[in-house]
């Protein structure tokens, strides 16, 4: 069955979390509608602040919401815990792992308390660690921890994967094969909540995602939907009056909105960038001018989450079909 019209494995309807009572009080997650797909992998990214962490201790059971529906595989994961926790594997931002256990007591201990683990030698492989198995976790690196832990989440063989903030602290090699284990996972039809602040790491795994500013989500879809609701941008410097001038500028096709030019040079934004940049280097050639420090970049995810972050608590935007 397509994920497009699977039933999701989670539902959130109206989501709130607040903290706190009466003046006091602070809604750190407020009204949230989302859903995930069983085999996806559902990206969550948010400014410091946005409220992702407090949203997905609720997903994954950890605390209940203020007001509104949470489903995770048709129960609720706070009141239902015994039902949803044995099918879920967490990872949390932070583990607490006992000092003065190796790393391979620490996933045996872990491992007693599972109905059907994967077996701990395997774990620790399927994390690069077999050779640091008989390491005690005190002397064990803050990246080697973070990938103990994910030894201890996917132990389980969980149906759905929690992963909050996986990566910090990893170097690029292992953040690299932290990766490719997530593919894996995937590929053997798990699905995955992951939260991140390296925009990178969402490009390269997400099949959906949300970005959340001011506890409320403000895009959502494909990275291309999301995408696509930025502009592309055309940056360059010239002495030709004629190409400085935004009002001459503005007749350029597929403007996003009136071309800029200040000391530092001109900047014009579009939706097609092929086309506004063809119209503006015939320009240029006809006027036999030059274009220098000529940089044509196309729109980005980390364009449109600069976008959001900048975008304050303005309105927000309708989430993609």
């Amino acid at each position: 069955m397509s994920t497009q019209t699977a039933t999701p494995v989670i539902s959130v309807h109206g989501a709130r979390r607040t903290y706190g009572t009466g003046a006091t009080a602070f809604e750190a997650v407020r009204g949230i509608d989302l859903e995930v797909r069983p085999g996806e992998l559902f990206a969550l990214l948010g400014t410091n602040g946005a409220g992702k962490t407090s949203l997905l201790e609720v997903i994954e059971g950890l605390a209940p919401t203020s007001a509104g529906t949470v489903k995770v595989l048709g129960h609720d994961p706070y009141r239902e815990r015994h039902r949803v926790r044995p099918r879920t594997g967490i990872m949390l931002q932070e583990a607490g792992f006992p000092a003065d256990l190796t790393a391979a007591e620490t996933a045996r201990m872990w491992h007693g308390t599972l109905g059907n683990p994967r077996p701990v030698e395997q774990c620790l492989a399927m994390v690069s660690l077999s050779h640091r198995a008989k390491v005690r976790v005190s002397s064990l690196s803050g990246g080697e921890r973070r990938r103990l832990d994910l030894a201890l989440a996917i132990m389980g063989r969980p149906e759905i994967l929690f992963l909050d903030e996986p990566t910090t602290g990893l170097d690029p090699q292992s953040r690299r094969s932290a990766w490719d284990l997530v593919r894996h996972l995937l590929g053997e039809g798990t699905t995955v909540v992951l939260t991140t602040h390296y925009l990178q790491e969402a490009e390269e795994l997400a099949d959906r995602l949300a970005i959340m500013h001011a506890g409320q989500v403000v895009r959502e879809g494909s990275i291309a939907d999301v995408v696509a609701a930025e502009p592309a941008r055309i940056r360059y410097q010239t002495a030709d009056a004629a190409l400085r001038d935004p009002v001459a500028l503005s007749a350029l096709p597929a403007l996003a909105g009136r071309p800029r030019s200040d000391a530092t040079g001109v900047e014009i934004e579009t939706t097609d960038l092929q086309a506004t940049l063809t119209a503006l280097l015939v320009r240029a050639q006809e006027a036999g001018a030059a274009l220098e420090h000529l940089d044509a970049s196309p729109a980005s995810l980390e364009r449109a989450f600069l976008a959001v972050a900048e975008a304050g608590t303005s309105t927000p935007v309708p989430a993609a079909a």
